[in-house]
């Protein structure tokens, strides 16, 4: 069953993917794309070193909001606890 973090990962993925794509169209000789690219990873790393500084993810909260948190972490909180 895919949970809240799973998706986040998966997510995370096809969008350095799509990045990557642009990038590679950037070399090819189109410009924009290059800035494009470069524009979306910058946007990329800033919203993964916010959470990692502060612990607080928007796009987390809204995904545990539409799926089930994985058990991992459950078992983990219980742990904690």
């Amino acid at each position: 069953m895919m949970c809240a973090e799973r998706v986040q990962r998966i997510v995370q993925a096809m969008l350095l993917g799509f990045i990557m794509g642009l990038a590679g169209l950037g070399m090819a000789g189109d410009t924009l794309m290059l800035q494009l690219a470069f524009i979306m990873m910058l946007a990329m790393m800033i919203m993964l070193f916010i959470p990692g500084l502060t612990g607080f993810c928007p796009g987390l909260m809204i995904l545990k909001k539409i799926f089930p948190p994985c058990k991992c972490e459950d078992n983990n909180e219980k742990d904690n606890n």
